[in-house]
């Protein structure tokens, strides 16, 4: 595909659109815009435009439908796979002024909010009423709704709570075509047609730009207790998270650390911990609910469960201040990873059950092939984040046999009935892996699918496929 560059009579348009103040073009104001969170990668952007209402995203996209301009949206640029990432230049739409909650509809237990509100705002918001939005990346303090939502995004209690899939009931989308149109209804079972609200999710930026969405709230949770137990292997670790919920217990959440990580965190964040030498890997667990006698006999019956798996050690937390202080040990530890060396991160997911011969073979793969791995993750979902240190890896085998090794990683995962990626999406830097999964009809039917949105492909090209 041939795209045409922004020309002054374009830009003079777009500015007519959403005015002078709402437009960048100075080269140091883009570089904000030319990158997200994945690893390094910078590419910039012509302009960027700051709309504030779907009608403006509507005259953008016409406009550039017209001019065939390539157009990246963009969320809070916390994303982990480049899907944000300006990769043909053209025009970014920063949706960072759709950033109001509409409507928090306490009888129906649904909210209206807009896409560039910050996620744990939005928490704190409902949770302020008795509510729980259970959706909260590691990133909630700075990512968006809007971004959350397509990219699939999930984080440590969707494993007790279920997927950002099930709490968007609606959305309203501004099509390529500059057409605005709502994808569902407000409603809690749909069965009407084909589900374009569940198309939309995940779709990366690609098909439409999201410009409200409404979401389903649950009543809040009033009471949870949380463990940190360590293990002698990260095997063991692993092996112990199926077994809790064979033993009946779901808890709120289930993450897997390696040693390596909490070391850095410890050193990276001046964070207070008793990191003992036979400690390998370590479970983080919560279990919430609204019985504290439930809870504690929930506990029990996951102590137990630790014992045959060998567990070293278990942490109660017995105060919100040292709970805050375990769950700062998970949630800092991408960046404190990210700060010791260069590193690419990818996200695999497996059955559960799967977890202890994924991390075997993530290590097996380290070993053939020369690099190193930090490992931690959505553990109670089968979600493992891979952080491949470069660390004292040649330059030259960084760049030449690297891709090999995550090429082996992503076949043994899939091998193990899991998939590429469960939650930071696939974007521009996971795509050359998609064949391990797919075949050439998937691949028929999603540009098949692209192209009945997004006809002259201007939609945040050159992403997942």
């Amino acid at each position: 595909m041939t795209y045409n560059k922004i020309t002054a009579d374009v830009l003079a348009a777009i500015k007519q659109v959403v005015g002078d103040d709402a437009v960048i073009t100075a080269h140091t104001d883009l570089e904000k815009y030319s990158h997200d969170e994945t690893e390094d990668l910078h590419y910039y952007p012509e302009v960027v435009a700051r709309p504030k209402s779907p009608q403006e995203v509507s005259a953008l996209l016409k406009l550039c439908n017209e001019h065939l301009i390539p157009v990246t949206p963009r969320g809070g640029g916390t994303g982990l796979s480049g899907g944000a990432l300006p990769v043909m230049g053209g025009l970014l739409i920063a949706m960072e002024r759709f950033n109001k909650i509409l409507d928090i509809d306490e009888q129906n237990l649904q909210a209206t909010v807009e896409p560039g509100v910050i996620t744990e705002e939005f928490m704190d918001t409902v949770a302020a009423k008795g509510l729980l939005y259970p959706i909260d990346p590691a990133s909630k303090g700075s990512c968006f709704i809007g971004g959350n939502v397509s990219h699939g995004s999930g984080g440590p209690r969707v494993v007790k709570y279920g997927t950002i899939r099930e709490y968007v009931l609606n959305l309203e989308v501004v099509l390529p075509s500059g057409e605005i149109i709502w994808t569902g209804a407000n409603t809690l079972k749909y069965a009407s047609g084909y589900n374009l609200t569940q198309l939309m999710i995940g779709s990366e930026g690609t098909l439409g730009i999201i410009t409200k969405i409404v979401v389903k709230l649950i009543p809040a949770p009033t009471t949870d207790a949380l463990m940190m137990a360590s293990f002698a292997s990260n095997e063991a670790a692993c092996a112990a998270v199926s077994a809790i919920f064979r033993a009946g217990i779901v808890p709120s959440a289930l993450e897997f650390m390696e040693r390596r990580g909490v070391e850095w965190v410890i050193e990276n964040d001046g964070i207070i911990f008793d990191l003992k030498e036979d400690a390998a890997a370590f479970l983080l667990i919560e279990v919430d609910g609204t019985n504290q006698d439930v809870i504690f006999a929930d506990c029990e019956k996951i102590n137990l469960v630790f014992e045959e798996f060998g567990c070293n050690d278990v942490l109660f937390a017995d105060s919100a201040a040292q709970k805050e202080e375990l769950w700062r040990i998970r949630r800092t530890m991408a960046v404190s990873v990210k700060s010791n060396s260069i590193y690419k991160e990818e996200d695999t997911v497996v059955p559960r059950a799967a977890l202890p011969q994924l991390i075997k073979g993530i290590k097996d793969a380290g070993v053939k092939y020369g690099f190193e791995s930090v490992c931690y993750g959505h553990a109670g979902d089968g979600n493992l984040h891979v952080n491949i240190i470069k660390a004292h890896m040649s330059d030259e085998d960084w760049n030449t046999k690297l891709k090999d090794g995550i090429h082996e990683i992503f076949e043994l995962t899939v091998a193990l009935g899991g998939t590429l990626s469960g939650e930071h999406g696939i974007g521009l830097v996971q795509k050359d892996f998609m064949p391990i999964k797919y075949t050439s009809a998937h691949f028929e039917l999603w540009r098949g699918i692209k192209h009945v949105f997004d006809k002259n492909g201007i939609l945040n090209p050159g992403k997942i496929f």
